[in-house]
């Protein structure tokens, strides 16, 4: 095989076959190909696309490419959920639970926030002594256990992603949704579980801006999904508008703890409760129907609650934290936004609520920022709401006073504020599963 050879014949929209692809992830993860000439395929790609099968065999391939994840260590069926990310979007620290607590054995491998979306693994880590970097037996002994445990990505899993990944996004070829599918499920292939439930986000302040885009997104991925012998499946959710109200790690936990007590935003409820249904679905809980009321009832009687705190013990953390979250530290700034005019929130730029949110500490602009736990934004008007001169849009928090301006600002500017009425807009647009694409 010459890779000159490959990259001419995908630049004018021929196909490379199984056996081209594992010589290509090989040789690039080796060294043996420069990232000049895998530069030049991932262009060819980005403009050629990829077919079903190649799609899949460039995943299988990745994943391949390091550690492969066994579970049958962890007794039962392991279902694993997977968010496109997005703003506010703290859906793991409510859906594994609930789903842990009915008996579906969560194993789950997250990673950090970067830009303005957030990450779960920050999240959690704002749990005092809670611990993400466990040992592969200690992972097993704790979802045994437990029914959950959810821990960073180590060891040498898919360096051909991260290798990838790299170039890409210098390259101009992250947008491409043969790639970014591969990219997704070439991790959640290797991380082992039986079934996987995809949140496909859509909006802005979702990595697809289009809900065309995002159901072929959600298609590709489940096409990867099935073809490697996987129960899979996708939601298409909104996140056009920042999920529940809070933005911010500690305090999207707080939230958190509050939805799995049934009294969080009824936006994230909804969502969580859809997507723990099909998780509970696809480990043969019963229909979709009475998977939603499982689920439902034990957010009511406090069994998610219960296991979320069990594994927060478990992995070293202080369950008090969530127990009682108003142990959580307050940070010392905050400053209250406000509307300028009568009106109605007609939009909402959720980057750019993400992105404010960085700016107080929240997030990260380069992986080596370092996070401030207790900053971040409560939303208090949201899209469709009525609103008059004066009245509280936000509340931002910070541990340094002179972050508050310009987060206060951009945030300001992400709020949109006119007259008239508004198109209600849908949490859950669809589903893709591999019978085809249902939306609602």
């Amino acid at each position: 095989m010459r890779m000159y050879d490959l990259i001419e014949r995908k630049k004018h929209g021929g196909r490379l076959s199984r056996g081209e692809l594992h010589d290509m992830i090989r040789g690039f993860v080796d060294g043996e190909i420069p990232d000049y000439q895998m530069s030049a395929m991932l262009m060819a790609i980005y403009f050629q696309g990829m077919d079903e099968e190649e799609t899949l065999g460039l995943t299988l391939e990745m994943a391949a490419s390091g550690d492969m994840v066994d579970l049958s260590g962890i007794e039962g069926i392991k279902v694993d959920k997977h968010s496109t990310g997005g703003v506010g979007d703290k859906t793991t620290l409510v859906i594994g639970p609930l789903a842990a607590s009915l008996g579906v054995k969560v194993a789950k491998m997250s990673g950090k926030g970067l830009g303005h979306t957030g990450g779960t693994i920050d999240k959690l880590e704002s749990i005092p002594g809670l611990c993400t970097a466990v040992s592969r037996q200690r992972f097993f002994e704790i979802v045994n256990e437990t029914g959950i445990a959810v821990i960073g990505q180590s060891g040498n899993m898919v360096p051909a992603d991260k290798k990838l990944y790299a170039l890409r996004d210098v390259t101009a070829t992250v947008d491409s949704i043969p790639l970014i599918a591969s990219s997704i499920m070439s991790k959640k292939i290797a991380a082992g579980s039986d079934g996987i439930v995809l949140d496909v986000k859509t909006g802005s302040g979702a990595f697809m801006k289009s809900l065309e885009d995002s159901v072929a997104l959600a298609k590709e991925m489940v096409a990867i999904g099935t073809g490697a012998g996987r129960r899979c499946c996708a939601l298409i959710t909104d996140m056009d508008v920042p999920l529940g109200s809070a933005i911010g790690n500690s305090l999207e936990v707080r939230e958190a703890v509050e939805t799995l007590k049934g009294r969080g935003p009824g936006d994230l409820t909804e969502v969580c409760l859809q997507l723990c249904s099909h998780m509970l679905y696809m480990a043969g809980k019963g229909d979709l129907d009475s998977c939603y009321a499982l689920a439902r009832d034990a957010m009511a009687d406090g069994r998610g609650l219960k296991t979320l705190a069990a594994m927060v013990k478990a992995q070293g953390g202080d369950e008090t934290y969530i127990l009682d979250p108003d142990r959580f530290p307050k940070a010392p700034y905050v400053r209250e936004v406000k509307a300028d005019r009568d009106g109605r929130v007609t939009h909402i730029d959720t980057a750019g609520c993400g992105i404010a949110s960085a700016m107080l500490g929240a997030g990260r602009q380069k992986k080596e920022d370092v996070i401030d736990y207790s900053a971040g934004i409560c939303l208090h008007k949201k899209y469709g709401e009525e609103v008059r001169k004066g009245d509280l849009l936000a509340v931002l928090y910070a541990s340094r006073e002179e972050l508050l301006d310009g987060a206060s600002q951009k945030l300001m500017d992400a709020y949109t504020i006119g007259d008239g009425d508004v198109e209600a807009k849908k949490l859950v647009y669809g589903q893709v599963t591999g019978d085809g694409v249902e939306m609602f």
